[in-house]
């Protein structure tokens, strides 16, 4: 595996992991003000993940240079 994949990899893990931690705010019960920013934060990380998503399917496709 190329060092660009693994990073790319090791990144939407990091997120992973940042998103999960909103959603259990998300799942406790209903506190307005931190409901609100644990959704935006949630909603943000998803996207990044996504993001690190496409580019880890196109960095698999790409060939390595030397």
């Amino acid at each position: 595996m190329s060092e660009r994949l693994e990073i790319l990899k090791k990144a939407r893990d990091r997120m992973i992991e940042d998103r999960d931690a909103h959603a259990k705010v998300l799942a406790a019960p209903f506190e307005r003000d931190t409901a609100e920013r644990a959704r935006n934060k949630f909603v943000e990380f998803q996207a990044l993940i996504d993001a690190l998503d496409r580019a880890i399917s196109g960095a698999s496709l790409v060939p390595v240079r030397n």
